[in-house]
């Protein structure tokens, strides 16, 4: 698929990954559907940001935690852009929790905004599209969906159900649509995070450094351009998955 011309949604645009993503696909002739919940200041920044590269963009509000409003959400991009081409579920909760300490309110909430969401999005999507409209549904997980821990125990858990979402989708929404997952490891440091745990890790990957968005984009970009790769898992870790 050639990005110029076409209309994407990416979830939790306003920042971090999720605004590289939409400045990104912008860049290469998309129109952008800017989700965001909380961060509406910087959802618009965004918009903005896209308009100013002459492309089209709307900021779209919505908690992926509640169970209802996908369905107008991608409505309103539709009508507001004219189709929706791409659907990149970025948005994510990513919270410690060991089997001593995790709660269902936060069990609840990674499985709500890290598996659900990504689901009721992509249903949404695929009841828009018109006949012969190709589409490309990508997943953003983490290298340990694959490699579980007993730190983040319904963070890893949720990302697992997404990997498994993204095969299963592939599977039911091809020809039509390719559905593939990307499993980043160390792009970006937590929120809050002093940077002295992010600055050790090169230790521990093999090619002995942390990314950058610049990375992810890059997979993105090569999963949306191929027309014969669907239910994929591509890591962008450095080696961290080994």
């Amino acid at each position: 698929m050639q990005l110029a011309g076409r209309v994407s949604l990416v979830t939790g645009a306003g920042v971090r990954l999720g605004r590289a993503l939409a400045l990104s696909l912008a860049e290469r002739g998309s129109d952008v559907a800017v989700h965001y919940h909380r961060s509406e200041g910087p959802a618009r920044e965004v918009v903005e940001q896209i308009r100013a590269l002459g492309r089209r963009a709307v900021a779209v509000p919505l908690d992926l935690a509640q169970d209802q409003g996908y369905g107008e959400l991608v409505s309103r991009v539709v009508d507001s852009l004219g189709s929706l081409d791409v659907l990149i579920n970025s948005a994510s909760v990513f919270e410690r929790g060991t089997i001593q300490t995790e709660s269902t309110v936060s069990w609840d909430r990674h499985i709500a905004i890290n598996v659900r969401a990504p689901f009721l999005l992509s249903q949404a999507m695929v009841s828009r599209l018109q006949q012969g409209q190709r589409g490309h549904i990508i997943n953003i997980a983490d290298w340990r969906a694959e490699r579980p821990g007993t730190q983040y125990i319904a963070y890893t858990v949720s990302k697992a159900g997404l990997v498994a979402l993204t095969k299963s989708l592939a599977l039911a929404l091809a020809p039509q649509v390719q559905v593939n997952v990307i499993a980043p490891g160390a792009i970006l440091a937590p929120p809050g995070d002093p940077g002295g745990y992010f600055a050790r890790l090169p230790e521990r990957i093999p090619l002995r450094k942390v990314g950058s968005p610049q990375e992810l984009v890059q997979a993105v970009v090569y999963l949306l351009e191929s027309d014969f790769v669907t239910g994929e898992v591509l890591h962008v870790t450095g080696g961290e998955h080994l």
